[in-house]
């Protein structure tokens, strides 16, 4: 287990107090707003945010409809059977009292059934057809589940599989839906190497890679990922160039270390900050700011873990902003031992759920990537700390 974190908040560069936890996570949300709409085909919908409401095109089902294999009947029996029903094929044939016609399930059965008799139900001799059956039996009525032009999905809603089959059934081809951001990430450090082994002074670039997989769990499309040297100029050169994108993710160089020139550099290209660090740990020295022309820049610190924890407190409120959907709520767990946090900063804590407990991980230091490689999630410890079977509330990971 690592120690505890006890170390004191960094004073911000704009001389105010950083803000909590929650706070910064509803700035960042109330910093967006939806990026506009697209049109995409039915089969690109999943985890889309729907932008407008779905209606039934026609009734559903849209026709009376056999719900079993066997036959389709009229009257009470026994009947004379005659001829087949097939799906996919309109009948032409009106059944009169005592006839029956072999019927597939979803043939649209014919004018004249007043019930479908299941094959595992009747007898059959020759072309005479005997079982006991209910009238309505087995029959889908036209409208049965949606009349034509009821509402059946609502803006808002985030499309999954049986979304994807109610519009489909509806008569939808396409979805329009609330356009996703996209992102580009800038890796801030001289120091880091993008392949080979570390080695004295320099270490491997663990953000690079990953970053883009979380962005992409969080529906934002990240483009490119791009090397900044540490000075001011090159910073504000690579963050003025990003021109496709909506928001520009950094790693490193949110603190106030003699080779960190974000601030200076939002500064310079007129952004505004929205949060400048949080009272928070790991993840302080995590910044928002809004840039012109529509642009957000999220700055993650250096430091593996804390770049995730920035990333879910700030990242994740603003693109659910963008994609027009509230505020992540948060879930809510137990912890099976005592949890220590700074007096004036909530802590993040990694943990793994077993049986509804919050079981921290080891290797959970602001540096360190094994923890995080295991954990659910984190364990939002309020500033104080908790104890042993304190109710707490509960970030996860976003898959």
């Amino acid at each position: 287990m690592n120690p505890p974190i006890t170390a004191t908040p960094r004073p911000v560069t704009t001389g105010l107090v950083a803000p909590g936890f929650d706070t910064a996570r509803e700035a960042a949300h109330a910093s967006g707003e939806p990026l506009g709409t697209e049109t995409v085909p039915l089969r690109l919908g999943h985890r889309r945010v729907l932008a407008a409401d779905v209606h039934a095109a026609t009734d559903l089902p849209p026709f009376a409809a056999s719900a079993m294999d066997g036959w389709a009947v009229s009257g009470t029996g026994p009947w004379i059977v005659a001829g087949a029903v097939l799906a996919g094929v309109l009948p032409s044939a009106t059944l009169s009292r005592g006839q029956a016609t072999a019927i597939a399930t979803g043939a649209a059965v014919p004018f004249g059934t007043t019930a479908v008799v299941r094959r595992e139900d009747a007898t059959i001799a020759g072309a005479l057809l005997t079982a006991g059956v209910e009238a309505g039996r087995h029959i889908r009525p036209a409208g049965e589940e949606a009349a034509r032009g009821t509402l059946l999905l609502t803006a808002g809603t985030v499309l999954g599989p049986a979304h994807l089959g109610v519009a489909a059934a509806a008569g939808a081809d396409v979805l329009e839906v609330v356009r996703r951001p996209v992102a580009r990430l800038l890796v801030l450090g001289d120091e880091l190497l993008d392949h080979g082994i570390p080695h004295a002074g320099w270490i491997r670039d663990s953000l690079g890679p990953q970053v883009p997989a979380w962005l992409a769990r969080l529906d934002v499309d990240c483009v490119g990922v791009e090397r900044v040297t540490d000075t001011l100029d090159a910073h504000i050169e690579a963050i003025e160039a990003v021109a496709d994108a909506e928001l520009v993710v950094t790693t490193g160089g949110t603190a106030a270390g003699p080779a960190d020139h974000l601030h200076r550099a939002i500064g310079a290209l007129g952004g505004t900050l929205v949060v400048d660090s949080v009272s928070l740990r790991p993840g302080h020295p995590m910044l928002l700011a809004r840039l012109p022309g529509r642009r957000w820049l999220l700055g993650l610190p250096g430091n593996p873990q804390s770049a995730v924890a920035a990333l879910l407190t700030l990242g994740a409120p603003l693109v659910a902003a963008l994609l027009g959907t509230p505020l992540p709520q948060l879930g809510l767990t137990t912890s099976d031992v005592a949890l220590l946090a700074p007096p004036s900063a909530t802590r993040l804590v990694l943990a793994t759920l077993e049986a509804g407990l919050a079981v921290p991980t080891d290797h959970h230091g602001s540096g360190m990537l094994r923890g995080l490689a295991v954990a659910d999630g984190y364990a939002v410890v309020p500033p104080g700390g908790a104890l042993p079977g304190d109710l707490l509330r509960w970030l996860p990971l976003p898959t």
